[in-house]
């Protein structure tokens, strides 16, 4: 039976580098076992026009009785009018799919060092795992006066649990290491992690754990971005933290993220927005969005060896300079994932010659 993935084709750009990724998907595909099949569903903008809803009841079935979602870039100035904006279905989607943790990987290889800020860098590769749907940003009460204003943060144990579990699990599979960012010393939230996240590092005798304060954390991204593996840490800190590492690799159109919770389906998506500057004028770099199809590959269907296929075209695309504007090239979104489609044909015909 094909595996099946529900693919949300985004509003602007997001068609543009959506069709980019299916054209990766099924290139690198071609001549192996792996077989899928591909529902499009209304979503953000395009489900607004179609049916004045960002999530329609009938897109989420449809992903639910998936095996992956592909989500691109969603929402605009178009909608800015609307009761309902794009990035409500956001929020509506994570909830419905039970999503309450954001995976989002730093990667800096050898060919993309050249476009990092860094002055002093080397191979980079950890992930943050960001709390989704608690915290300050979902705390109640919350109230706004003349005089004053406050937010409430809360985590439940459970909550703390369940994402911690899929730190833990997914440094098993890197480099054996967690490191829980928070801030102890002032938030009683942050001491209740500590608590927590010990009691269950007893269960992962083969993880090194440690800590460090969100402050440092952030100045340590910087300076020695190297020694992390897995950051784990809540929903504040993960959102500010993830937007902080992005930069360090140069451009925000090379990153991927996902999305999962305990049930089988789990979201794969760009971490840029909809850019309606550039859409239709065939520039927006795809390689967000091909990365977040090599990222479903290797933890939604266990197909490492595809994953890696896909980031090799990639940095020999980088390497070769085939980039869009936003890297300081002059090719096109299509030439750019053409370029990525032979990169991954040609080790195809090697393999088969061996």
């Amino acid at each position: 039976m094909p595996n099946r993935i529900t693919v949300l084709d985004g509003d602007y750009i997001g068609p543009e580098i959506m069709k980019a990724g299916l054209q990766v998907l099924a290139a690198v595909t071609k001549d192996s076992d792996f077989e899928y099949q591909i529902t499009h569903a209304p979503f953000g903008g395009q489900a607004i026009d179609e049916v004045g809803e960002p999530l329609p009841q009938t897109t989420v079935d449809e992903c639910k009785n998936s095996d992956a979602v592909l989500l691109s870039a969603i929402g605009g100035p178009k909608w800015d009018q609307c009761p309902k904006r794009p990035e409500q279905g956001l929020l509506a989607i994570r909830k419905a799919l039970n999503l309450f943790a954001n995976i989002r990987p730093t990667k800096i290889s050898k060919a993309m060092m050249e476009y990092s800020p860094l002055k002093k860098i080397s191979p980079v590769d950890f992930v943050i795992v960001r709390e989704l749907t608690s915290g300050i940003y979902f705390g109640e009460p919350r109230e706004k006066n003349a005089d004053d204003a406050f937010d409430t943060m809360r985590y439940t144990k459970n909550e703390i649990k369940r994402v911690t579990k899929i730190a833990f699990e997914m440094a098993q599979g890197r480099n054996h290491k967690v490191t829980l960012v928070d801030k102890s010393n002032v938030l009683a939230t942050s001491k209740f992690w500590r608590e927590i996240v010990g009691e269950m590092a007893k269960q992962y005798p083969d993880v090194e754990v440690d800590y460090c304060y969100v402050d440092a954390a952030a100045m340590k991204i910087i300076s020695n971005p190297a020694q992390f593996d897995v950051i784990l840490t809540e929903n504040l800190f993960g959102d500010i933290l993830s937007d902080e590492a992005a930069q360090i690799t140069g451009s925000l159109g090379t990153i991927p993220s996902m999305s999962k919770g305990d049930g089988q389906v789990a979201l794969y998506e760009p971490i840029h927005g909809s850019a309606p500057d550039i859409a239709g004028k065939g520039i927006a770099n795809p390689f967000s969005m091909i990365n977040s199809v090599a990222m479903m590959l290797e933890n939604s269907f266990g197909r490492k060896d595809l994953a890696i296929r896909i980031e090799d075209a990639v940095n020999q695309a980088v390497a070769a300079k085939v980039v869009t504007p936003d890297l300081g090239g002059n090719y096109q979104t299509q030439a750019v994932t053409n370029a990525v489609i032979q990169n991954i044909e040609r080790v195809g015909v090697a393999c088969q010659k061996q």
